[in-house]
């Protein structure tokens, strides 16, 4: 998360302990985006994140965005 920070990155996460972290505990980072599919699917992975992209933009800075096989949900941070 720090490094996410200090050099203005998303931070792209398997690990819902960051969604915590940020909400719970004020940790700061740039934009949050947690993947909620299996990392066995990795085409599905890649084809989801396209889509986030494509949908969201820049805009995923500043947001909190979880990306599951179907939907995409997004929070500001």
């Amino acid at each position: 998360m720090a490094v996410a920070s200090r050099e203005g990155r998303l931070l792209l996460t398997a690990d819902k302990d960051f969604g915590e972290l940020v909400f719970r505990r004020n940790q700061v980072v740039p934009g949050l985006v947690l993947l909620r599919i299996d990392p066995e699917s990795g085409e599905l992975v890649r084809a989801r994140l396209r889509e986030a992209v494509d949908q969201f933009g820049q805009a995923l800075f500043g947001r909190y965005v979880v990306i599951d096989e179907i939907r995409f949900r997004s929070r500001r941070l």
